[in-house]
């Protein structure tokens, strides 16, 4: 395996592409007990349209994380009760982009290893239990569906696109798992659980050719076709919907204000966006910023505003939101602010400020395995070495903020949506919490 230095990290990296295709990717922590591998799959809850032996295929929302529920099952049993033997925890998500497996553990590392990556690689899956697994999913979408914190994220992603399949909730919805049969799934994994569209990322202390020599044994020989999808047609940088206000049972108003942004295709570019994103997030309304400070004193907010910068393929977008009294005031609060940093500029001495503590916290997520295994199988499925961060991160100037909240936190992008209990929503979309 070939060997990197990361100097400033105090980090060694190896890596090795197999024969098949699959990046092995094995970050050494000597003398540490914990051991821990990822492997993750290049497909998530919005790869729903994808062609496959020449053909173009539409399969239902939510078949992804239905995929991944069944993932478990094999022949012989269920993967979780093996790994569970060996006193190994784990466990899987599926996200807009990727689906992972994980397994984390003290003892018997290259065993639990060998079940992670057989029972991936090898599905099995019966009418009885597909049948069975639709009534779990659906009272999990059921419960999700009631939750105020989840609708007004969800009813924020149906303002901001009209096309994209980043508006269609990851777990679907009771009525279109109920279209997935044993053979769409096999489809879907003979697609994309593909060695080349996969990545396997170990953490801890163990040998890095052991680790590539498991899964050459282990996985096919040969890798499938690279698969064509489809994401719709390019959305425009306004969106759907202006506004969206739904009554449900909550305490206080809660809101999330969001904001088309131009997306990056990949590369060390993405990774650079992603950086000057989150700056302009942390500058805008971070707990640190003049605005939440000012909305907190003044009793507008309660504490809890937060949000962060998003990528997907083929869209990006800010979204803020939180608890308060009046979300409206608050959204126009974002929106003026906004333009007084972009157009007037940022104080110097907060951006250095705001930049030295976003530093420190990419710093501290490398204590935590999951981050390190998560950040880089994304990096890899995007063109870029996570571990690079700190030489681009240098590269980001303060213009780049200012420019980034100049042009893209502005009315013209932006929706809102809003949850409350009282029946006062006003505007032009309107709706009613089950």
């Amino acid at each position: 395996m070939r060997a990197a230095e990361y100097p400033r990290l105090g980090e060694k990296v190896f890596r090795r592409q197999l024969a098949n295709g699959l990046e092995v990717v094995v970050v050494n922590k000597p003398f540490h007990a914990k051991r821990y591998a990822f492997f993750a799959v290049r497909y998530g809850g919005m790869d729903l349209r994808f062609r496959l032996n020449g053909q173009w295929q539409d399969t239902p929302a939510g078949i992804a994380h239905y995929l991944e529920h069944k993932m478990f099952d094999t022949e012989e049993g269920n993967a979780l009760q093996e790994l569970a033997k060996n006193g190994a925890h784990d466990n899987a998500f599926t996200s807009n982009a990727i689906t992972a497996y994980y397994v984390e553990c003290t003892e018997k590392f290259y065993e639990n290893l060998r079940i992670l990556l057989s029972f991936v690689s090898v599905p099995y899956f019966t009418q009885e239990s597909v049948d069975k697994e639709q009534g779990i999913i659906a009272q999990e979408i059921r419960m999700i569906e009631d939750d105020p914190d989840w609708r007004v994220y969800a009813n924020l992603m149906e303002c901001l696109y009209r096309s994209s399949p980043a508006r269609i909730p990851v777990a679907g919805s009771v009525e279109s798992i109920r279209q997935i049969t044993p053979q769409t799934l096999y489809d879907c994994h003979k697609a994309f659980y593909t060695p080349a569209n996969m990545v396997l990322v170990c953490v801890g202390d163990m040998d890095p050719e052991k680790v590539a020599a498991e899964a050459e044994a282990i996985l096919p020989g040969q890798s499938g076709p690279a698969i064509d999808r489809d994401y719709g047609t390019e959305e425009s940088l306004s969106p759907a919907a202006e506004e969206k206000c739904m009554n449900m049972e909550v305490s206080m108003p809660m809101f999330l204000a969001g904001y088309k942004c131009r997306p990056q295709s990949g590369g060390e570019a993405l990774l650079r966006q992603s950086i000057i994103g989150d700056l302009a997030c942390d500058v805008l309304f971070g707990d640190s910023s003049p605005l939440y400070t000012r909305l907190y004193e003044e009793g507008v907010i309660n504490g809890s505003l937060g949000g962060n910068f998003d990528m997907l393929p083929g869209v990006a977008y800010v979204y803020a939101g939180g608890d308060a009294k009046d979300p409206r005031r608050v959204f126009e609060e974002l929106n003026r602010q906004a333009k007084k940093l972009g157009e007037g500029g940022i104080d110097e001495a907060f951006y250095q400020q705001i930049r030295r503590a976003s530093y420190g916290g990419m710093l501290r997520s490398l204590n935590s395995f999951e981050n390190i295994a998560v950040s880089m199988a994304e990096g890899h499925f995007h063109g870029f070495d996570y571990y690079r961060f700190p030489e681009v991160f240098d590269t980001v100037t303060k213009a780049d903020v200012e420019a980034f909240l100049r042009e893209n936190i502005t009315p013209e992008r932006a929706a809102l949506s809003i949850i409350q209990a009282a029946a006062d929503c006003r505007g032009q979309s309107q709706a009613t919490g089950q």
